[in-house]
Parts: structure tokens; sequence; C-alpha cells
């Protein structure tokens, strides 16, 4: 392209630069914006989120296991679980099993409430407790579950309002 001189000076005050075709317009438009893209690199390329899970995915807390009573001490509750895998067990009469610990005194039962149900490939059961430790006696409704062949977890623990 020639341009000449009287032509750049009186098209105004830009006429001093030729007209930027398509493709400069796209360059200059790719130069000045601020995209950018998170590609995975190393290991964390073998990221469960990267695969479409969502087990990596940050920015929430996990609510803390329920408890099933703090008055319990570890043998106490290694007894008391014992009593609930029994009472919760799809196979059983569906009775209240009882549970005791001579060490601390403390004794409790549990009575399975309704029919096992599945969720997320787990069988839950819905129960009942009473457990009395450390002179007091608390009043308990709550869900557990498991997986085959695994330990029952409580899901949900909330105390009985009494009367």
């Amino acid at each position: 392209m020639l341009f000449s001189c009287t032509r750049h000076i009186t098209a105004g005050p830009f006429a001093q630069f030729p007209r930027a075709g398509g493709v400069g317009t796209l360059i200059a438009a790719c130069a000045l914006s601020s995209c950018s893209i998170a590609i995975p690199m190393g290991a964390s390329s073998e990221s469960a989120l990267w695969r479409g899970r969502s087990e990596d995915v940050t920015g929430s807390i996990a609510k803390p296991a329920p408890k099933l009573s703090r008055r319990l001490d570890a043998e106490d509750l290694r007894r008391a679980m014992a009593a609930l895998g029994t009472a919760l067990d799809p196979q059983g009469s569906g009775a209240s099993v009882h549970w005791d610990n001579p060490q601390s005194g403390a004794k409790g039962s549990f009575t399975p409430t309704g029919q096992p149900y599945p969720i997320d490939a787990k069988v839950c059961r819905a129960f009942t407790a009473e457990i009395s430790a450390e002179e007091s006696v608390e009043k308990i409704q709550g869900h557990a579950c498991r997986e085959k062949s695994a330990e029952w977890a409580l899901t949900e623990v909330k105390a009985v309002n009494k009367g």
C-alpha cells in the first residue's frame, strides 16, 4: 500500500496510520483479552475431578460423623456398636439388644424401628436407643448404614425429647 503525504496530513489525527485489516483487529483483540484455561499436568491430571468425579472438589466442609453419646468411653462404645450391629442385622429378629460394661457401669439397648432400606448400595435401618452412663439416661433416635460385610456406621443421631 502506498499512501501520499497529503492524504495523511489532511485526513485527520489518525490518518498517518494505515487502516488495520481484519487480521490485525483479530490479533489485537486476542492480545488484549484476558482468557485463561487450566490444563491438568503431572499428578494433578490423575485427580478424580478430571475424570468426572467430585472427590477432589473443595470448598465445603464435611459433616463430622455423628456420635452415639459423649458419655461413653472407648470400651463402652465398642460394646454399644457391637450391640447395634446385632440389633440392626436384617436377618435378625428385630428385637431389642442390650449391652453393658461392668467396669464403667455404662449400659444400654438398641431397638430397630422399621424395615431395612437401601441407599447408595448400602443397607440402612432406623433405631431407638437408651444409654445409661455417668448417672444419666439418654434416649436416642438414629439411623445407621453399612456396606456389604462392613460395620454399621451411624448416619444420624438425635436425642429424643422427654415427656
